[in-house]
């Protein structure tokens, strides 16, 4: 099992939809949050993208001179950079960083973000405009030259300079879960994302994603993005979970909530679905909570508990072949030392070591 943290690059806070504890995202607390993440045993952190956040390269390219260990999961978007471009960043965010960077495909689910960006395409022209991305990225990472013609790009003659005795490695991770991304990650990519759902409907469309791959004659891995709220007791970390939301009004909700009816995410419909915007019956599944939800876009459910309970909950998920978590909470500094402390004792992580330790190794 592998756990990454959360790079809050637009901010952090301890409770939601308040400025009322609240923290800017300075190089200062990024630089805390990653120093946390390198030093506590995660395997990295992701880096999320959007109007609203840092950029996620320039914030991996500053944190990899002041780390060691962690993996840095970068954040593209497909339609607003090429992907000969693109390739070229991962390459060397993983050169300078030791073998430490993975990549996040994000499709987009906010038409009206993605028109501020440029981009004006409907859901389904988005996930062409990925597949044709991630057909041009893979090959271009293998060293080979790219000659390429689809409805949405053009490319001639694309080809990275890679030194062939060292080709990079730089794993594909994507969530999705309309038919149209689930045809993409069977395709392509090497871990598939899913936002944290109960385990039946996890595993149900897991399921899908294995049987899309298998006839295509691939295997993926799985992995979960959620939050988590971890504490010596249930009773307590149930006493921290209502006390994130404290301040979010019923006005905030409808909202939020508002917002998010805009956008064409299938996903983020499926989250919107677990918690009907009600404040009550949050628990939507032993543990899993779906406060977060109410006025967070995303990812908007967390596991609450104390290490003992919550390390079966990750059984649970373990066991429709999920193997890596990325994880989050408010604030990011404090969590990660809870997550830590108190829940990795009692899981069974998986640690690798990076290419510079491998290299000093001899």
């Amino acid at each position: 099992m592998e756990v990454f943290w959360y790079i809050p690059t637009h901010g952090d806070g301890r409770y939601l939809a308040t400025d009322k504890g609240s923290r800017r995202a300075t190089p200062s607390y990024m630089r805390q949050v990653a120093e946390a993440v390198d030093g506590l045993g995660f395997g990295g952190a992701l880096l999320p993208t959007g109007r609203s956040c840092e950029d996620a390269w320039v914030i991996a390219s500053s944190l990899a001179a002041v780390t060691r260990r962690m993996k840095f999961l970068v954040a593209v978007r497909p339609g607003l950079v090429s992907p000969t471009v693109s390739a070229r960043m991962a390459v060397s965010l993983d050169k300078i960083s030791g073998g430490r960077c993975l990549i996040n495909v994000v499709t987009g689910g906010d038409p009206t973000e993605l028109a501020g960006e440029g981009l004006h395409l409907d859901h389904d022209a988005r996930y062409e405009v990925t597949d044709e991305f991630l057909t041009v990225w893979k090959p271009l990472l293998e060293g080979r030259k790219v000659d390429f013609e689809g409805r949405h790009l053009k490319i001639a003659g694309g080809q990275l300079l890679i030194d062939r005795e060292s080709r990079p490695n730089v794993p594909l991770y994507f969530g999705g879960s309309s038919d149209a991304a689930i045809e993409v990650a069977a395709k392509h990519v090497d871990l598939y994302l899913t936002w944290g759902e109960p385990p039946a409907q996890a595993a149900e469309k897991i399921a899908r994603v294995r049987r899309r791959a298998a006839e295509l004659g691939r295997t993926l891995r799985f992995g979960m993005r959620l939050h988590i709220i971890v504490r010596e007791t249930n009773a307590a970390a149930w006493a921290a979970a209502n006390d994130l939301i404290r301040y979010v009004s019923d006005d905030a909700i409808a909202i939020a909530q508002q917002t998010f009816s805009r956008m064409d995410s299938v996903g983020q419909s499926r989250m919107a679905q677990l918690h009907g915007s009600r404040r009550e019956d949050l628990e939507i599944s032993p543990n899993l909570w779906a406060g977060i939800g109410l006025v967070r876009g995303g990812a908007g459910t967390a596991l609450v508990g104390d290490p003992k309970t919550l390390s079966r909950r990750f059984e649970e998920y373990a066991d429709i072949g999920i193997d890596t978590f990325v994880l989050s909470g408010y604030p990011g500094l404090e969590e990660a030392y809870y997550v830590a402390e108190l829940l990795f004792p009692k899981l069974p992580l998986r640690r690798q070591a990076t290419q510079t330790e491998a290299i000093a190794a001899g």
